[in-house]
């Protein structure tokens, strides 16, 4: 791709947002249309759009190239499913060596190829330029960041359980065993899924008064920064902890699938030691 290609934009979702914060006011145009005045088509993969295995779709029906990018380590092969098919691009793009290396044994057909992650490039740089407040030694605070685990297992698989737990699960199993990761957390501030609602954790105020829940007006590397840990169960969001060279702490229950994530910096809670893995279910 050269410096001075026109970029033609098809933005759906949560990602709206993002763009606009990034971008400013961008054309956000129809898929059919974008795809038919261009001469090859760049896409990301989601569970919880089929935009990205329309536009596949669609370019492979006008025989136009197609590339996805994954920047992601989990369920690579479940992102390109369609009614029970496989429906690949052309090419796959990946932006480290561990996602190289994943996507080139489930996709033995599908030239898989390394380009330097722009998005951990620019994160890095936003790292670099985020302000580190100083904080009392003794005082270590906690950002939580959600999934909507239960939504994206309903999605793909059609059960709620699939995987053998849920975002409530996981965050009480977390609340439950605090004490297992530091007793000098002071904070825990909860940051929602672009996709949820923040309304749909209010209820861990009831079991610790050292919740707090993001509102929205800090950007994810501003919260990270801020932060002294970082815990979730899969997310993007821990692995941005890590370039940020933040403690990085993984709460999926025990008796679940284990964490995607590939990273071996990522600890996990279930493996910690004594833990109280009692789940409300009245949540």
């Amino acid at each position: 791709m050269t410096q001075n290609a026109e970029l033609k934009l098809v933005i759906e979702g949560p990602a709206e947002d993002i763009f606009k914060r990034k971008l400013g006011r961008f054309k956000n145009l129809n898929l059919e249309t974008a795809i038919k005045d261009s001469d090859w088509v760049i896409c990301g993969s989601s569970w919880q759009s089929d935009l990205e295995c329309r536009a596949i779709s669609i370019c492979k029906s006008i025989s136009k190239k197609v590339v996805t990018f994954l920047d992601h380590w989990i369920n690579y092969k479940e992102r390109f499913q369609v009614m029970g098919e496989l429906l690949l691009p052309d090419e796959i793009w990946v932006g480290d060596e561990i996602a190289e290396k994943i996507a080139k044994n489930i996709f033995s057909s599908t030239p898989v190829n390394f380009v330097p992650n722009p998005y951990f490039t620019d994160i890095i740089w936003q790292l670099n330029n985020t302000l580190n407040l100083e904080k009392q030694k003794d005082e270590i605070s906690v950002l939580y960041v959600c999934e909507p685990i239960r939504e994206h297992a309903l999605l793909q698989y059609g059960n709620e359980s699939y995987w053998g737990y849920g975002e409530e699960d996981a965050l009480m199993f977390f609340l439950n065993n605090i004490f297992v990761i530091s007793k000098k957390i002071k904070i825990i501030k909860i940051r929602p899924h672009p996709s949820e609602d923040i309304e749909k954790y209010k209820w861990a105020s009831e079991h610790s008064d050292l919740i707090l829940f993001s509102d929205g007006n800090n950007s994810l590397i501003e919260e990270i920064s801020e932060a002294d840990i970082i815990v979730g169960c899969e997310s993007m969001a821990m692995v941005v902890g890590l370039l940020a060279e933040k403690r990085v702490i993984s709460c999926i229950p025990p008796g679940s699938r284990e964490c995607g994530l590939p990273h071996s910096e990522i600890e996990h809670l279930q493996n910690m030691g004594v833990y109280n893995s009692e789940i409300n279910n009245d949540i």
